[in-house]
This record gives structure tokens, C-alpha cells and sequence, in this order.
């Protein structure tokens, strides 16, 4: 007996036009993103388009930012693959509405609105507190090393750049010196022409003076601007993008990027607060990060927790005077079956701030507070890296800022499709 099986048939035709949204499943992140999108105020994108009188009517603004905050949701940063996924991605090609914006005019799109676009992140913020996902009892804090759009091989020290801007002087010198010994050869070699444009090699050499003149300026500008005379010789500046720095990876190794901040909430690891800068120290993030979930939600949260790298005796004392119970780990942890009893009796008058607090996180409430914080914020870093960012793709502080945001954005959309979706 022959098998059979379904209808097959690639030239069947349909008796009636399907619509895209029916292909789409139910639940599907495309259907909460286009849902949310018409939610948000983009006024400040359309009246870019609004002023713009002539010429050719663009793609709807909703539509190109429904595509974009779907592809930073699932991890898609290219323009190239978006416009891949807008021919062959069923939920994408809803969004879409059958348009078929090619990839110029999609980066277009966003380096246009870049700012703009980052800006969503309150407003889906607000619409994840509307829905419940967020409590504000406890908050945790942290910082994640983002490898930038460069090499650290690019970057070079102040001290470096000194002997290379030396050695590059004695080889222009050396080579007019030469230059002068050889006219009747060069007469030959040029023929009609005047002879006296500089060759590649010194074009090349007089290129690369110049780049590093520039850094060398900027980075005496930084020591002028700190109160030094003069820049360390270690002080570093990348060629590729001047504004990222050599920092210590999570892994202990040494990357050319940005140090990326989230503050999560503990209900439903919903971020915040997001921010990045070129500061590989995370001590001097963690007040500037408070005061960004204030101003995000318009209150304080119950408890805060950060790790090591965020305590310092001013910070504790700013949240001391502030109505936050903060549990900032002072120094690296063991696990909780390792640690010592929490000191019974009266705290004595003459321990210092950071003593209060080694007492506090060794308590039974201290315990549960820090071990929530590896529990909260540790996984988002790695769920926002395990979809695909795996470096930025843009270049300089503030537009890499507005690209984590944006991932940030993307990561709370799926935390409200899961819940709410």
C-alpha cells in the first residue's frame, strides 16, 4: 500500500488574498511589538518628517520603528539583516506591511533617529509598570564590559605616541635630505610632470602624524582639564574610536569597549535604568544609576544590591543619608555556607561605615538581599549578549550609549511578551 501524506503543492493558488497577521502566531513577539508601537508617543520622530515639505514621500516612521525595536529584541543589529528578515521573516514582513525598505534606508532610519529611538526606553518602561511587572522592592546593579566597533591594537599610549611622532619626523627629514641628492632621477621618473608631489610612503607618513598629533592633543587636553601638566604615558587613545578605552572583560581579558550599566528590578528582571561610558571603574556608577531609576520611575526603590566593585565609603554614605537600604558587597564573597556568623550584640560606636555594612551582608536578611542580586541582574547581561551582541556596532560614547539603550529596550519587550503576551 503506497503512503500518502498532506497536500503539497508550491503552485496552489489561494482563493482569496491572505492577510499576514493570520500567519503570524498568536503570542508572537511581532504582535506585542505592533501592539506597543502604536501605544508610544513618536512625535518626535514624525515632525522630523513634517517639516520636510519636498520630495518623496519615506516609509511610515511607526512602521521603520516597529522593525527596529524587533530587531534589537531578537539580537538583530545589522541593517542588512534586517532587510534579509523583512523578505523572509514571517512576523517581520507583518510589521512591514509588505514595504521592502532596503538596507540604506533602514540605517538611515536609525542613525537619523538614533537619540529619539534610545528615548523609547521610558516610554515601554512606563508600560511595564502599567502592567504590573514591576514592585521597586529590591533593585540590583551592574555593570557589563561591551567590546567597541575597534581593535585595541589601534590604540596607542602618550608615551608611544611621543617616540612614534619623533620617529616619523626623522623619516620625513630623512627623506627630503635624500630628495635633494636625487633630482636628476626623479626628473626621469616624473617625465612632464612637476615632480614635486610627495610619494605614497610620505603621504602615509604625513597621515599618520597628523592622527596621532590629534590624540596626543586631545589627551593633553583631558590632563589640562584633571589639573595635570601633563598626560600619564600610559594613557591611551584608539585611532578607530577615540572615545572607548582598554578595559578588563568579565573573562579577565583586556577589550577596547564601553562599560554598560543596568539596574533590574527583581519581580521580573525588567531593566530600569540603562547607561554606558568609557569609565572602567564602577565605583563612580553607582549614584549616577540611583538617581537614573528615580528619575525613570519617579521614586526610589525599596533596597538596592551591587557587588565589590561599586563600594566605596562615599557611596555608602550618600545612601546613608537617602531612604534606601543598600546591600553593597565590601569585598569578594564566598558562598553563603562559607562566610562567617553575623557578629551578635550592639554595633560598637567605632566601626566605620564599611564595617556596618560587612556586618550587615552577614546577617540572615543581609544573605538573602545579596544573593537575590546574583539571582536578578547578573543573567540579563548574558541573556542580552547571548542573542547576538557580541560588540557594538557603533562608534563613539554617545551614540554607543543610545545602541545599549536600545538593547536594554529589546530586552524588556521580551520580558513583557513573556509575561503580558
Amino acid at each position: 500500500m503506497q503512503k500518502t501524506y498532506l497536500p503539497y503543492d508550491q503552485d496552489q493558488l489561494l482563493l482569496l488574498p491572505p492577510s499576514v497577521r493570520e500567519w503570524v502566531e498568536p503570542g508572537d513577539l511581532a504582535h506585542l511589538i505592533d501592539d506597543v508601537v502604536e501605544c508610544l508617543d513618536l512625535s518626535a520622530i514624525e515632525a522630523v518628517y513634517e517639516a520636510e515639505l519636498r520630495g518623496a514621500p519615506p516609509y511610515h516612521p511607526v512602521m521603520m520603528t516597529k522593525l527596529w525595536l524587533y530587531a534589537y529584541a531578537v539580537g538583530v543589529t545589522s541593517s542588512r539583516r534586517l532587510a534579509k528578515l523583512v523578505q523572509r521573516d514571517v512576523g517581520v514582513m507583518m510589521l512591514a506591511a509588505g514595504n521592502r525598505p532596503d538596507f540604506r534606508t533602514l540605517n538611515t532610519f536609525r542613525q537619523r533617529h538614533l537619540k529619539d529611538l534610545a528615548g523609547l526606553f521610558k516610554q515601554v518602561l512606563k508600560l511595564c509598570r502599567r502592567k504590573g511587572l514591576l514592585e521597586m522592592k529590591h533593585v540590583a546593579i551592574d555593570g557589563t564590559k561591551l567590546r567597541a566597533n575597534a581593535s585595541k591594537h589601534t590604540a596607542m599610549s602618550y608615551g608611544r605616541m611621543k617616540d612614534e611622532d619623533a620617529r616619523i619626523s626623522r623619516e620625513i627629514e630623512a627623506w627630503f635630505r635624500e630628495a635633494d641628492k636625487v633630482d636628476a632621477a626623479e626628473d626621469r621618473e616624473y617625465g612632464e610632470e612637476p615632480g614635486e608631489e610627495l610619494p605614497p610612503e610620505l603621504q602615509n607618513a604625513g597621515r599618520r602624524r597628523q592622527a596621532i598629533k590629534e590624540a596626543m592633543a586631545e589627551l593633553e587636553k583631558e590632563a589640562r582639564e584633571q589639573g595635570k601638566a601633563e598626560p600619564l604615558t600610559k594613557a591611551q587613545r584608539n585611532f578607530t574610536d577615540p572615545e572607548s578605552r582598554i578595559m578588563r572583560s568579565g573573562e579577565g581579558a583586556f577589550i577596547q569597549g564601553y562599560n554598560g550599566q543596568a539596574a533590574v528590578d527583581a519581580k521580573h528582571q525588567i531593566i530600569v535604568a540603562a547607561d554606558l561610558n568609557n569609565q572602567a571603574a564602577d565605583s563612580v556608577q553607582l549614584i549616577p544609576m540611583v538617581d537614573l531609576v528615580r528619575r525613570n520611575l519617579g521614586r526610589n526603590p525599596k533596597q538596592i544590591s551591587a557587588d565589590a566593585g561599586y563600594c566605596s565609603e562615599s557611596n555608602l554614605k550618600v545612601l546613608g543619608q537617602r531612604p534606601i537600604d543598600p546591600y553593597i558587597a565590601t569585598g569578594k564573597r564566598s558562598r553563603d555556607r562559607n562566610l562567617p556568623p553575623a557578629p551578635k550584640g550592639r554595633i560598637p560606636a567605632s566601626v566605620t561605615i564599611r564595617q556596618r555594612m560587612e556586618r550587615k551582608l552577614l546577617t540572615k536578611a543581609g544573605r538573602a538581599a545579596y544573593r537575590l542580586r546574583q539571582q536578578v541582574v547578573e543573567p540579563v547581561g548574558g541573556q542580552i549578549k547571548n542573542k547576538g551582541l557580541i560588540r557594538l556596532l557603533l562608534r563613539g560614547e554617545e551614540n554607543c550609549r543610545a545602541e545599549w539603550i536600545l538593547h536594554c529596550t529589546g530586552h524588556n519587550l521580551c520580558k513583557l511578551q513573556a509575561v503580558w503576551g
